[in-house]
């Protein structure tokens, strides 16, 4: 029983998968799932109800769950404060973010942030927004990056951007070659929504409702990305934030117009626990988001004058 094979555990536990599991640790399904056989064959427990898709813990493995994830923290946390005071710092960030900003922002961010520190690790998992919450409130995650932070007692909010929303449509569209599409544009269009549980859906709606504007809602998606191809299929137009279509309007496979209503907008932001110290390697992190968004809203502004 050694450290990387505690860690396996969790990270098989966590992702609810051995194949995703052994991915995140750089070894092979079997070897993941040899390795906690073994560990089960030492504790003479069953850890995992592997008869259940996905993967479930059983009481034993729960429990054990714990103990691991706490005593990974706490070594974790402990490096953390022995290498506090040199200049290189080292360790693991866990970020998790919303599917639109982990597959569109997050990339650049890791190579620029691993570039000036090579030995930290940056782990990052795309998740819906509510699980986002979920994973900073259970610390399965340091960092959350979602839109429309909520008010948490829990969780402490940093503002990092806010993104105009544009109408979205297939190229062949009658509104495609508009400069500017007005808030009743959109009367009776086909429309391709978010789900009606989202922040983001709730804001377009009582905008829209503001305007006495009433689109007829076809289909209703939990991201961006699926938004999108129904509108590649030309199943209908949306309001989607401006930095997710950027490479499709360059590619012309989707059209994106501005769209007259400049209080639109989808504010992103950083969650993390607000009473658990981080570790340097999180705190750096967390500095380069707010500064690459700072540079990136100076550059609007002088765009814009």
């Amino acid at each position: 029983m050694n450290l990387e094979t505690l860690q396996l555990y969790c990270d098989v536990v966590r992702l609810r998968s051995f194949s995703r599991g052994a991915a995140e640790n750089g070894v092979s399904q079997s070897a993941a799932s040899q390795a906690i056989q073994q560990l089960e064959s030492e504790l003479h427990v069953l850890l995992l109800d592997r008869s259940k898709r996905p993967l479930a813990m059983t009481p034993e493995g729960r429990k054990f769950y714990e103990t691991c994830r706490t005593l990974l923290q706490s070594l974790e946390q402990t490096r953390a404060e022995i290498t506090a005071g040199q200049r290189e710092v080292a360790g693991t960030v866990r970020v998790a973010a919303i599917y639109s900003v982990g597959l569109h922002g997050m990339s650049g961010h890791m190579q620029r942030f691993l570039s000036l520190h090579p030995n930290v690790r940056v782990r990052l998992e795309c998740l819906h927004p509510h699980k986002v919450v979920e994973a900073v409130v259970n610390d399965e995650a340091d960092l959350g990056v979602l839109s429309y932070p909520p008010a948490n007692r829990a969780l402490s909010v940093v503002p990092l951007r806010s993104e105009p929303m544009v109408f979205v449509c297939h190229p062949g569209h009658r509104l495609a070659r508009h400069r500017l599409i007005k808030a009743t544009d959109l009367n009776d269009e086909p429309f391709v929504a978010f789900d009606a549980d989202l922040a983001i859906r709730k804001a377009i709606d009582r905008d829209l409702r503001q305007r006495n504007v009433k689109v007829r809602v076809i289909m209703e998606f939990d991201n961006v990305e699926t938004i999108k191809q129904a509108i590649i299929i030309g199943a209908g137009v949306s309001l989607l934030p401006a930095p997710t279509v950027v490479q499709e309007a360059r590619l012309r496979t989707l059209s994106a117009v501005p769209f007259d209503i400049p209080d639109l907008v989808r504010p992103i932001g950083v969650i993390h626990r607000r009473n658990k110290p981080q570790t340097p390697a999180v705190a750096r992190f967390l500095e380069l988001l707010v500064q690459s968004s700072d540079q990136l809203s100076a550059l609007g502004r002088q765009q814009k004058s």
